[in-house]
């Protein structure tokens, strides 16, 4: 199990040490704090990613007017000279 880089042995060096510094009372209470501020970070996190898919989506898009049966390969489509 690895989670933001720290495996078993170092989160149960921090539990105790979190115990240690807060007590036995105090640790759940922290230990909840700590979770709903993870689910709201991941939360916004989500929101942000869809909201950037959105704005990449919209930009890609061709928008009304445009015409979408000509590739834009950037070559001049010029009729050639006649000769």
């Amino acid at each position: 199990m690895n989670i933001f880089g720290v495996g078993l042995p170092e989160m149960a060096v921090i539990a105790a040490v979190g115990l240690l510094v807060f007590g036995p009372k105090k640790l759940p209470e922290i230990g909840r704090s700590l979770g709903k501020t993870l689910k709201g970070l991941q939360s916004a996190s989500r929101q942000f990613e869809q909201e950037f898919s959105k704005a990449i989506d919209a930009d890609a898009a061709p928008g009304p007017g445009q015409d979408t049966s000509q590739a834009s390969s950037g070559e001049d489509n010029a009729a050639a000279p006649d000769a």
